[in-house]
């Protein structure tokens, strides 16, 4: 029996703990199983570059555990996107990606194959997973869900979540002391989430919930409230700037200083209609999507809020990298160790799908059926503690 291994899309705070929790199980449910990394997602698939995983690595799975990251590379490389993978040198003119992958595969005498990301590489995963069933490949094709953005369907939490809002409070619990820095200050945290505002909402919430437990010297600078957030934009939800505008120049008077927290996706549209009306290219990905860092959200807020509420001072702050990059947290562990576990023994049954709390059984962790899996599953902004934030903020 040989198992392999492929992380894409992008990194979260749960790749290297997910392999480390496959491979632990693994080895106590079949030890005698072969195990390799494809390098690079699947364009290590497309080029047949892997790495066998050692006993030395099998012994010592704590360490991956540890890590952020991936452990053996990611990429993101669509296999029906035929045209970008011969442009790629991924596969030659004439040959199809997900032939080239199930014929590898076969090669590499590969019977299970594990598929660690988002929507894009689970999307990828079914399509390969239907492509071996058939053409009578026999193989088992099981997904872990992994996304910051926690926006696949039908998944109520998505592997390294957690741990990337917890991130992303810590790495604004530094930025939010620019604001003694000067006086009228405007403070942008840029956070991840194209088309859903979760990763925004609850780096806010983590935030805040660490403020609480932080002493303030209100005779000083160090006032509770120039450290608060006062606004935030998740694409989901529609405000109007005149009325925003107003409720922030106000905040900036009684408080010298205003925290946004944004998310990367909130206001693209109205971005790419400004440069299309300017016949400015949009610059785009693989899988279509716009080149968030190209188009620079969190600059084009800065300056429609700047001058009209007067500020001295404009900082824009990404915590995208610093968030997604960490070693996942204790309770982003437990769950990673729950889904890989169980990954491994639906594998075993030759049972394929994706592992993942499963939205229509009350978040049961569930093998799900690779046709239901999908992208662009919004955040609902309706939920009670997220309503109670912006309560608490003055933003409703």
């Amino acid at each position: 029996m040989k198992i392999a291994f492929l992380t894409a899309g992008g990194i979260a705070p749960c790749l290297s703990a997910s392999i480390g929790g496959l491979i632990e199980k693994y080895s106590e449910l079949a030890p005698e199983a072969e195990m390799i990394g494809y390098l690079n997602g699947y364009q290590g698939l497309l080029l047949g570059n892997y790495i066998s995983f050692s006993e030395d690595i099998k012994n010592h799975v704590d360490v991956l555990y540890s890590f952020g990251g991936s452990p053996i590379g990611n990429s993101r490389v669509k296999l029906t996107n035929i045209k970008d993978c011969v442009k790629r040198e991924l596969i030659h003119e004439g040959e199809t990606p997900l032939k080239v992958a199930a014929d590898q595969l076969m090669k590499d005498g590969v019977t299970i194959l594990h598929t660690i990301g988002g929507d894009d590489t689970n999307t990828m995963a079914a399509e390969l997973s239907k492509y071996l069933q058939e053409n009578g490949y026999g193989l088992t094709v099981v997904g872990l869900p992994k996304t910051v953005d926690n926006d696949v369907y039908p998944i109520t939490q998505t592997l390294g979540a957690w741990t990337a809002a917890e991130q992303g409070a810590i790495f604004f619990e530094n930025v939010s002391n620019e604001n003694t820095t000067s006086t009228r200050q405007l403070i942008i945290h840029e956070v991840m989430g194209r088309n859903c505002g979760w990763l925004t909402a609850a780096t806010a919430k983590a935030y805040r919930e660490r403020l609480e437990k932080r002493t303030f010297f209100p005779g000083l600078l160090i006032d509770k409230k120039r450290w608060d957030v006062d606004a935030v934009y998740v694409p989901e939800m529609d405000f109007d700037m005149g009325t925003e505008v107003n409720r922030l120049r106000k905040r900036m008077d009684e408080k010298d200083g205003v925290n946004i927290f944004l998310s990367e996706g909130a206001g693209v549209d109205m971005i790419v209609r400004e440069m299309e009306a300017k016949n400015e290219p949009v610059p785009r990905d693989a899988f279509g999507h716009v080149r968030l860092d190209e188009i620079n959200p969190g600059q084009w807020f800065a300056k429609q809020f700047a001058e009209r509420l007067d500020a001295e001072k404009t900082l824009v702050q990404k915590s995208g990298y610093f968030a997604r990059s960490a070693a996942a947290n204790e309770k982003d562990i437990t769950l990673i160790k729950r889904s890989a576990f169980l990954a491994a023994e639906f594998a075993l049954k030759k049972e394929s799908g994706v592992v993942g709390m499963d939205d229509n059984r009350n978040g049961k962790l569930s093998l799900i059926d690779f046709s239901r899996i999908k992208g662009g599953k919004p955040f609902d902004v309706k939920q009670e503690w997220f309503q109670n934030l912006l309560k608490e903020i003055g933003q409703n």
